[in-house]
């Protein structure tokens, strides 16, 4: 599989993870590259798949831009396990909670080893 196809996935994940409806990927797709500083039609290409070939610097942005998604997603499933143990006293939302704080550490180390690669 080619670094593209890779990044491919990368960009279509996000993209799946960032729209809020029906015709909303190029305003997706903005809101990403705004976010992580990467170019809109670069996107947009790797999207749709005409990309054949990606730059390995944009590549390593790419997939930083994907872990810090993952990220984001981990802390707000942290928070929607903290607010439901809030509600209910006597739910057995330890384990859930663990398990989000190990995938929570899974994610981050992951994140760090694309950072070192990109500086």
């Amino acid at each position: 599989m080619s670094s593209a196809d890779v990044a491919t996935g990368y960009v279509r994940r996000m993209v799946e993870k960032e729209t809020r409806g029906w015709g909303d990927q190029n305003s997706a797709l903005h809101r990403i590259g705004d976010r992580y500083r990467l170019p809109f039609w670069t996107l947009n290409n790797l999207k749709t798949g005409r990309a054949k070939t990606v730059e390995a610097g944009l590549f390593d942005r790419i997939r930083a831009a994907y872990l810090d998604l993952c990220e984001r997603q981990v802390r707000q499933l942290q928070h929607e396990i903290e607010i439901e143990k809030a509600k209910a006293e006597d739910a057995p939302f330890e384990d859930l909670a663990r398990e989000a704080e190990e995938l929570a550490a899974r994610v981050a180390q992951a994140s760090q080893g694309a950072k070192r690669r990109t500086t």
